[in-house]
Formats: C-alpha cells, structure tokens, sequence
C-alpha cells in the first residue's frame, strides 16, 4: 500500500510507544479517602472490599503506609456514631470531635501529608442531608452554610491544609473563605466539590458512613439530594458552577463522580485554569472490585486504565479508594 503516515510506526515497540506517551499517572496524583471511627477495631466495609472503617491510632499506620508509597494528599470521612447525630448536624464543629482529633494526630505524626476534609452536614444529620432540613422537608440553604463555616473553621484549627465543602449549598464557598480568612486562616485551601451530581453511584460510600437520606416520623424527608445535587442530564450547569466557585475562591475544583463524568471533567478544563480533581468515587470502585472476584476482569489492568482515563480528560488530581494499590502497581 502506498501510505505516507502510518501510525503504527510509533507504536511498535515499547521505548517507542513510551517517548510519544501523551499522559501518565504518578502516585503524587491520587488523593487516598479514608473512613475513620471512634472504636477500637479496624472494621471492613462490606460494599468495599478492601476498604476498612480505621481507628485513629491505626489510621497513623494507614497513612504513613500511603506516604511511603509516594501518595501525598489523604481526605478524611467520618463514621458518627447516632447518638452524637442531630437535626441540625452540630457535631461537625464539635473542636472535640473525631474529625479534629484525627486531623491533629496525623499532623503531629506526618506534618508533611497535605490532610483534606469533607465539609457537609450528612455525616453528622439524623436526616441523613448534606443540609439542614426543616418542618416542611426543605433543605435550608443560608442556615446550613453557617454551620459548615463553623465545620470548616474547626478542621482548619485543627490543622487542615485543604477543607473540602461537598454539600452543594449555594455560595458557601464564598463563605467559608471569608469564614477562614478572618480567623487568620487564609493559607488553608478550599477544594470545592464544584459539579457534584445526584447520582447512583454513591451507594457504598453512604453504607460507609451511614449517612443515606432516611425517613422521619416528624417531618417529611427529601428521598434523594436531587434539589441541591446537580442533575445528571445536564453538563453546561456544571460551567455555572464552576464560574461561581472561582470567583467565590475555590482554589481546586472537582467533579464527581468521575468515570460517568468525563465529559464534565474535560469541559471545566476548557473553561478553567484551576487545578481540577476527579473523584473516582464508591461505587466505581465496587463495581470493579466485584467484577475482579469473579475472575471477568483484571483489576490491576482496569484500575490503571480507569485513572489515566481521569488524567486524559483534564484531571490533575484524582481522589480514589484504588490509590495504594494503583501507587504500588505504578513502582512494578
């Protein structure tokens, strides 16, 4: 055949195909999530195999394990016990709570590990919303963010580096920066969790954490956070709420979840020049881990696979429960 370009020519050999590799992946991408709890036990979680609910002084071992591996960014989720939960979350600010003395451990013990939070109510809701949800089954908006400024102010005391609002609240980014500005905490970062979609896909997570919406004798519970999760069918919103976040002063921005949102990823790469984080979220990973018991995949393949996927639509940063094992696999 008379051809002038061939691009097989390129892929013929591995230094080859290595010298015009357009991404890679490092273990410095990944941010680890990590589920902590007030017992004493490390407790499996059944939707993730894998994935463990640690005691604080096992959670030290845990992230020193990561820094090792050349992860250098871990996010803390906290499984609340019920009878610290409430109507209006409160705990989440409690100075004394499991989050603070989780951050402030892992600060005395690896000051050099970037630590993240999540800001949002769920955790700490008897009603299981990221929110503060009133008589007549309205999640309030302006209420709610005066407690995740109070919640952002606490972790960043505490020792955060990045504070991570997920609640999808209108404006609270602006109001946690102003919050942790005039408290003197000006050098913590916001990491917002910009285009966050009402999706199916966190279901292992809320097992996790206990932290579904649920239903309530006195007042009526929205089902789902579709009323200030964004809605799955659209993909220009998630450019509003990315102009929003910026200017309010996001300092990272993120989608989630990331495998079904590649498109999103890619758009706000395009629209923005902020750092952008994809969250490879629960069930994506359960997905692959259920599929890999069963022989039909190979995980290592899939797993590295799926990253890079993150990487190649924009992603410079990419939260995943895969992260140690995906970290010790790039060193094979």
């Amino acid at each position: 055949m008379d051809l002038t370009y061939r691009p097989r020519r390129l892929r013929r050999s591995p230094s080859l195909r290595s010298l015009v590799r357009e991404h890679a992946l490092t273990p410095c991408d990944f941010i680890y999530p990590l589920f902590v709890h007030e017992g004493i036990e490390i407790q499996p979680i059944g939707a993730m195999p894998g994935a463990m609910r640690w005691p604080i002084d096992d959670l030290v071992g845990e992230v020193e394990r990561a820094w090792k591996l050349g992860i250098r960014c871990v996010v803390l989720f906290p499984k609340v016990s019920e009878e610290l939960k409430s109507e209006e979350g409160t705990e989440c600010f409690n100075e004394n709570g499991l989050i603070p003395k989780a951050i402030s451990r892992l600060k005395k013990e690896l000051p050099e590990m970037t630590v993240m939070t999540d800001v949002a109510l769920d955790p700490y809701s008897c009603d299981g919303h990221d929110g503060i949800v009133n008589s007549e089954g309205i999640v309030l908006n302006d209420e709610t963010i005066e407690n995740l400024c109070k919640q952002a102010l606490v972790q960043a005391q505490a020792g955060a580096d990045l504070v991570g609002p997920s609640d999808m609240m209108d404006g609270r980014v602006g109001a946690i920066r102003e919050a942790l500005d005039e408290d003197g905490f000006e050098h913590v970062g916001i990491i917002s969790y910009t285009a966050k979609y009402s999706s199916a896909y966190y279901g292992p997570f809320r097992e996790a954490l206990d932290s579904a919406p649920r239903s309530n004798t006195s007042k009526p519970i929205p089902k789902d956070k579709s009323t200030y999760q964004m809605d799955p069918a659209n993909a220009r919103e998630a450019i509003t709420e990315a102009q929003l976040d910026e200017q309010e002063g996001a300092d990272i921005l993120m989608v989630k979840p990331g495998l079904a949102y590649l498109d999103i990823i890619y758009r706000l790469r395009q629209e923005s020049e902020l750092p952008i984080a994809a969250y490879n979220v629960s069930g994506e990973y359960a997905m692959v881990k259920a599929a890999a018991e069963r022989g039909w995949i190979d995980e290592k393949s899939v797993v590295l696979e799926t990253l890079l996927s993150f990487k190649r639509s924009g992603a410079d940063l990419i939260l995943s429960y895969h992260a140690c094992d995906a970290a010790q696999w790039l060193k094979e």
